[in-house]
């Protein structure tokens, strides 16, 4: 299971004030805040808003080493508000991971290879989750959940239990499926009329039961600038 990325960012120490963040992103600084649970107080800083998109370019999970008035810490970026018109970043959140304490987070999951039902019977491969809701400890937070579907066959699938999970806690049901073979297209409606339609029965079309990223459960809201986090973010085990 592949390691997080470890990327360095350096953070500059900000005031607190709609008029101090506004003339941060006019900089293109993005207004951040990192919290953890053995951070006694919040710690309020601005990084630049290159660096941030490069961490959220990348659709894996990566890991910062963010250093903020001459202290670093490991951190894990948790939330980043976005503007509605813009899409620039508002806001950006960071977790501090400690080695004793489990965090909760959302990870890729990335498929390989050409399914065998694609390529030998023109299948269709579809993806109704994009991410694993996990919870684990930061040694073996993964960069990603990588799934083969060479030998998938029409109708065949992979649910969460065909993941790798060694020292992961899955917070998604085992049995949901990840990924599935489809019948080509077409071949759903020949099978209904094979069953016994007849033209005066009109066929619905039924919709792909697709999730969209947005339709997982939530985690739970993250600290509002200046809170603390979740207590279901930082259990201690």
């Amino acid at each position: 299971m592949a390691q997080p990325e470890l990327v360095k960012i350096d953070g500059t120490p900000r005031e607190l004030s709609r008029q101090a963040n506004k003339a941060l992103r006019e900089e293109f600084r993005v207004p951040a805040v990192l919290y953890g649970p053995k951070i006694e107080e919040n710690v309020h800083f601005s990084i630049d808003e290159l660096e941030l998109e490069k961490i959220l370019r990348s659709a894996q999970t990566k890991l910062q080493e963010l250093t903020v008035d001459g202290k670093t810490y490991k951190t894990l970026l948790k939330k980043t508000e976005f503007d509605p018109v813009t899409d620039r970043p508002l806001h950006a959140d960071f977790y501090v991971l400690a080695d004793d304490h489990k965090v909760t987070l959302r990870v890729p999951v990335k498929i390989t290879g050409n399914a065998k039902g694609v390529v030998e019977s023109g299948g269709r491969v579809f993806q109704p989750m994009n991410f694993v809701r996990i919870r684990v400890l930061p040694e073996n937070i993964p960069a990603v959940f990588k799934l083969d579907i060479t030998d998938l066959d029409i109708g065949n699938s992979l649910h969460i239990s065909d993941i790798e999970l060694e020292g992961i806690i899955p917070l998604d049901d085992l049995s949901r499926t990840i990924i599935t073979i489809r019948p080509p297209k077409g071949a759903d409606f020949l099978e209904n009329l094979v069953s016994g339609l007849t033209e005066d029965e009109p066929v619905e079309a039924v919709a792909e039961d697709e999730l969209a990223e947005g339709e997982e459960a939530a985690e739970g809201e993250e600290p509002e600038e200046g809170e603390e986090a979740a207590e279901g973010e930082q259990d201690t085990e």
